[in-house]
Parts: structure tokens; sequence; C-alpha cells
């Protein structure tokens, strides 16, 4: 019986409930334990605004060293890039669409205008990486920070708090939320950088636990490995966690060729710098994306 950690929001249920299908599968049984980390208890700051990293996470890797469960499935965006002593990630799954995703209030949706946004539209997101890049599209714009699960920030959306709000495409596809009241603007990866590994599910698992690590082998996705992986070490480098205020987007082509799409700021209010880099090979890729984000 493989144990599997998980915190108890919807999307995060769902993650962990997926997990267990794909266990199912390939004949393992599985159970689910709830765990409430920082992340969720503390609603009334901006990401940019707590202290260190893994806020959505460090619980569960705690639960993980004691013994507690045998897996974790995080949301990899979230997973800080240095993995505790004793911890691997085991596995990660096939990328939901990576994208942004603008919801905008029917009733405010302005057409001819940039993001369809009237002039000063208030638009709500705790991402420092959000805000930079809706600076450099608008600089007009009122940026909220808006917290709680995604049910619960689309309806301080309907109840007139914002007259927009961002929120990862990947995660309204995985709960198929209605959304029919709401303009939905889409926007394209390459030029609205998502974050490191957004939309992939990582398994993480004792380092030592060579027979849940073998399962996990069974669920894992290599390819996507591949591009997270420079995703993952371009944040590394830079020495930033998920609340830096950096998008990284791998995708390949037919052909396997990496093509990377970078975009930085020093800081939410920040002028942002863009960068855009293919490669045939992912040696030494992320490092040149690094260098070519600091040469802007």
């Amino acid at each position: 019986m493989i144990r599997i950690g998980t915190r108890g929001s919807k999307l995060a249920l769902w993650q962990a409930e997926y997990t267990q299908s794909l266990l199912r599968e390939i004949g393992v049984a599985s159970e689910l334990h709830i765990i409430r980390t920082t992340g969720d208890q503390v609603q009334h700051l901006g990401f940019e605004k707590m202290e260190g990293k893994g806020f959505f996470t460090r619980e569960i890797e705690e639960a993980l060293l004691r013994g507690d469960i045998d897996v974790a499935v995080h949301s990899m965006k979230d997973l800080p890039t240095e993995q505790p002593p004793g911890l691997v990630i085991g596995a990660v799954s096939y990328r939901e669409d990576p994208a942004d995703l603008l919801l905008i209030r029917k009733d405010q949706v302005a057409d001819g205008q940039l993001l369809r946004l009237r002039p000063e539209a208030v638009v709500g997101t705790s991402s420092a990486r959000r805000k930079a890049q809706m600076l450099d599209f608008r600089k007009d714009l009122i940026l909220r920070d808006v917290r709680g699960n995604l049910p619960t920030r689309i309806e301080k959306l309907r109840q007139g708090e914002f007259d927009a709000i961002l929120l990862a495409k990947a995660g309204i596809s995985r709960l198929n939320l209605p959304l029919d009241d709401l303009f939905l603007l889409p926007f394209n990866p390459r030029e609205f950088v998502p974050a490191p590994a957004q939309g992939v599910l990582a398994w993480q698992t004792l380092a030592s636990d060579i027979a849940t690590r073998k399962i996990l082998q069974q669920i894992h996705h290599p390819q996507v490995s591949a591009a997270t992986n420079i995703e993952r070490k371009t944040l590394k480098l830079l020495g930033g966690g998920c609340h830096m205020p950096l998008g990284v987007y791998c995708a390949r082509d037919a052909m396997g060729n990496f093509h990377v799409h970078a975009a930085m700021a020093e800081s939410w209010d920040a002028p942002l710098r863009r960068v855009s880099l293919s490669s045939s090979t992912s040696f030494q890729l992320a490092e040149k994306v690094v260098a070519a984000l600091q040469s802007v």
C-alpha cells in the first residue's frame, strides 16, 4: 500500500486522485494522507512577502522524511529546485497546457484595448512573475494580491473584487470549472512565459526507498523531464524560488530540438528582460539562458 501525501485543496486532491488512478492501472494500491502546509494556512500575504521557499511543500516533505507517507505529489512549479537531503523526485507527469489564463468579468471587457482590459483595470494575482509580465504589456494596470484556492479566487472575481484575475490554465482544465459567465483570454507561453515546470506534477519520495522509486518509474514521462530540467536549472542558477519574477518555458520540436523562452525582472515592478534560445542539445542550455538574461 503506497501512502500518498497531498495538500487538501480541490486541485491538490485531483492531483492525488490522478496519481492513485495511475498506480491502480499498474496494480498498486494506495491511500491518501492530507497535509496542511504553510501556504495553505497563511492567506493574507502575497507570495513574495512570505519567508523562505517551499511554503506549499515543506510540511509534506517533513512527513516523507518521518516515514508517515511514501510519496508526495506536488505541482512541480511549487517545488524548490534544491531537494532536502534524503529526498528525490522519483517521476514527473505528462504536461498539461502550461499557459497562463486571464479571466475577465464580461461587463469589464474592453474591446480594442490590449489584453481586452480597460485603462487602469484591477487585476488580481499574487505571483511576482505574472505581475512583472502584465506590467510589461500594460503599465497602467492596478495589480492586487489574490489568495485562496482556484474556486475561491474565481469567486472573488465574480463578486467584483477584481476586473480580472490571472490563473494557470492547467488547474482550470484539470478541475473542469464552469466559466461560461467570464471572458477567457489564454496567453501564448512563448510570449507570457509561465513558471518553470508549470502544468507538470512531481512525485517525490525517499532516496533510500528503492521499491517506491521503481514503481514511480512506471508512470514517469522522460520527455517532459528533459524540458523541465532546463527550466528548473535556470531557476536554480539564478538562485530563485517559486516567488521569483522569472518565467521559463522549454518546448521540443519534432526533431528533438530545444526552444527556451525566458522572462525575468529584478522585482515585480522592475523592467522585464526577455530572451529566446534554441539548441539541438540540452547541454549547458540553462547556463546559456542565464547568461543571455544577465546580458540584456
